[in-house]
Formats: C-alpha cells, structure tokens, sequence
C-alpha cells in the first residue's frame, strides 16, 4: 500500500511553504497584494463595545474604572499597543522563518504615553493620541547577533501596524 503524504517544512511553527506561495503569487500578480481588511464595532452600553472580525468570537474593549469604564477588557489605546505588539511578533515569526533563524522565545512589552487634557476636552487643539510609544524585544535565539539585526531590522521596516502608526494616514469617519 501506498500513501501519499506531504511533508511541509517548518521553522517557529510557520509554514515556509505557504510563505514562499504567497511571495510567489503576489510577484506574478502584484494586484493580489492590493487587500481590504474590516472590522465591526458594536456598543454594549456604557464604555464598553466589541470588535466584530470575521467569524471569530467579538474582542471585548472598555475603560478602567478610573475613566468612567467597567473596566471589563482593555481599553482602544491598549488595544492599540496589543495590535502593534501582534504585528512585530508575526513579523519576527515570519522573517525569521525565512531567513532560518529558530526563535526560542519572543516577548515584546509595550508602553505609550498619553496626555488625557484633549480627550476629556480640556484641550481641544491638542493631541487625543499618543504622543509616544515604546517598544522592547525579548528575543532569545541561537543566531549571531548580526543574524539577528538583520532580523530586527526587516520586522521593524514591514511592519504593517508599525508603518501605520509611525506616518500620518488619512482617515476617514462619516456618519450614517
């Protein structure tokens, strides 16, 4: 009897494969690198809302206590870090996988600074957002050093979230 099996190579659980189709496809056809992502917000009373994103289960947001929230999840600007967060570590996950550097561990904490004066409306010409985020990477690895800033520097000049948020992007709000 014969079986028919696909062995798929891996480095840091990420299918080097898939990666490499993907690159392959959107060199072919640069079109299929144009992509839209959505997602639906729904308020619940309150502070509090959730995030809608395709099929998966709704990401809670609220407000500590101390702003007038439940304090039932995280807050939009911690979820803001998170997402920055998530983003390098899929960019470590999948730049290292192709350049064949095994992660041993990753961790990326962090921290942004934010003056609450114009988002309480005690200072509507000044800045509601951040005026400073800051990130630290714990990344253990067996690769050299020079590996590894090559590493650093590919995550930190692809990072889809990380580009958002380091230049001015229009956006839009209407109301319906």
């Amino acid at each position: 009897m014969t079986t028919n099996t696909t062995i798929t190579q891996q480095i840091n659980d990420v299918d080097i494969e898939a990666i490499a189709d993907l690159a392959e496809t959107i060199q072919t056809d640069p079109e299929v690198a144009a992509t839209t992502w959505k997602a639906n917000v729904v308020w619940n009373g309150g502070f509090a809302s959730e995030t809608n994103v395709r099929d998966f289960a709704p990401v809670a947001s609220d407000e500590p206590i101390s702003l007038g929230g439940s304090d039932t999840a995280a807050n939009p600007v911690e979820q803001l870090l998170g997402a920055l967060g998530n983003c390098l570590a899929v960019g470590y996950a999948a730049n290292a996988t192709g350049l064949g550097i095994e992660i041993n561990d990753l961790s990326i904490d962090l921290e942004g600074d934010l003056d609450l004066h114009t988002f309480m409306g005690l200072n509507p010409n000044g800045n509601a957002g951040y005026d400073a985020i800051r990130v630290s990477v714990a990344l253990d690895s067996d690769a050299t050093p020079e590996k590894l800033t090559q590493l650093h520097q590919q995550v930190v000049g692809t990072s889809p979230v990380g580009h958002t948020l380091g230049r001015a992007v229009p956006v839009q709000i209407d109301l319906a």
